[in-house]
């Protein structure tokens, strides 16, 4: 049976092609590997307040991103990353003045 045209078959990792080719957000190289939270949190602050096409407050998306990630990762995250990530959320509230 021949393909119908026009359809195409969805990347294997697309939420990898989602974090490196965001629509909102210009993200910095291998930002979510890092091991400082606070820089994540500073480099995701620059995304977001440099990105003209977000939909959102620069808070919303850079959090959004941020939680994305951490999301999709899943099981595949090492715990000490994942440690990092969380860490990072709480970094990315108080550089954008939202602490609780």
């Amino acid at each position: 049976m021949a393909k119908a045209k026009g359809k195409t078959k969805p990347p294997d990792k697309w939420s990898a092609e989602v974090t490196e080719h965001s629509d909102a957000l210009d993200l910095e190289h291998d930002v979510f590997k890092g091991s400082d939270p606070d820089e994540i949190a500073r480099s995701l602050k620059r995304s977001a307040e440099a990105s003209k096409r977000r939909k959102t407050t620069p808070y919303q998306s850079a959090m959004s991103m941020l939680t994305f990630y951490i999301n999709r990762a899943g099981t595949n995250l090492p715990a000490a990353q994942l440690k990092t990530l969380e860490a990072a959320k709480t970094s990315l509230k108080r550089v954008f003045g939202r602490e609780d």
